[in-house]
């Protein structure tokens, strides 16, 4: 079977003051024993995170851009001007929707002036719409809009026998759940318990996308700090009822395997 490990950087919502923002790391193990790294989305809490899980500049390959709210992207320009500090040379691939270049190349000018210029690395920004497949190393990557405040790209990431599905942020959509059918994992953004806030999923949504979906393991991340706090226990009564699914509220720095 294939060596998927699935690092949970961060879990929590845009500003939780325990846990950072939702970012997950994938590393696929090869045959050759190398690894390939993609990062899904990265806030302005997540780099201490991956800088603590990854000590090689030269490790990570590729970013994945759900949205460009800064807790799923600001946290690159630190990032990037680390790697420059460190003499990355290996060329590093951003991945998002339409305009990911013009919206980075803004987002490093503002946070670093002139900086961009500076760089000794190169930046291989690739376009990935609803309705297209990318092949980004080892990965095969699909998209699906969700309902959320922001346009929001959802994405589904196949590796031979291996896939899952990360919503990003926003409500679960006819298109999302079609693109996620029988995925091994479902990341989810579940920032409420029950309530309906739009633009936005909610723990029960979550599972009940998995079970429609036939998708045998959920993580309920981006939930609501107070929720987080105030429901835990009922959250926790809500997960060990759930005898034909898996799910789980991964802390940061806790890993699966697919």
């Amino acid at each position: 079977m294939t060596p998927l490990e699935v690092i949970f950087l961060g879990v929590g919502e845009a500003f939780d003051e325990r846990l950072p923002n939702t970012s997950v790391l994938l590393k696929y193990q090869r045959s050759d024993k190398t690894y390939f790294h993609l990062l899904l989305d990265c806030g302005f809490t997540a780099p201490p995170k991956l800088w603590k899980q990854l000590r090689d500049k030269e490790a990570l390959d590729a970013i994945w851009i759900s949205h460009f709210h800064g807790d799923h992207f600001m946290g690159i320009p630190p990032l990037l001007v680390r790697f420059w500090e460190e003499q990355r040379e290996k060329p590093l691939i951003l991945i998002s929707q339409k305009g990911i270049k013009d919206k980075m190349d803004k987002a490093i000018e503002i946070t670093y002036p002139g900086f961009k210029e500076r760089m000794k690395f190169e930046i291989h920004y690739l376009e990935l719409e609803p309705g297209e497949s990318l092949s980004v190393g080892d990965f095969i990557l699909r998209a699906a809009e969700s309902e959320h405040s922001q346009r929001n790209l959802s994405l589904r990431v196949d590796l031979e026998d291996v896939s899952l599905f990360y919503s990003g942020d926003g409500r679960p959509t006819k298109e999302s759940k079609s693109l996620s059918r029988e995925a091994g994992l479902l990341i989810h953004e579940s920032f409420r318990l029950r309530e309906d806030v739009p633009g936005h999923g909610t723990v029960m949504s979550s599972i009940e996308m998995a079970k429609e979906c036939g998708i045998p393991n959920l993580a309920l991340v981006h939930i609501h700090r107070y929720v987080r706090r105030d429901y835990k226990d009922e959250i926790d009564e809500i997960i060990k009822k759930e005898d034909k699914l898996n799910v789980f509220m991964p802390e940061p720095g806790d890993s699966f395997f697919l």
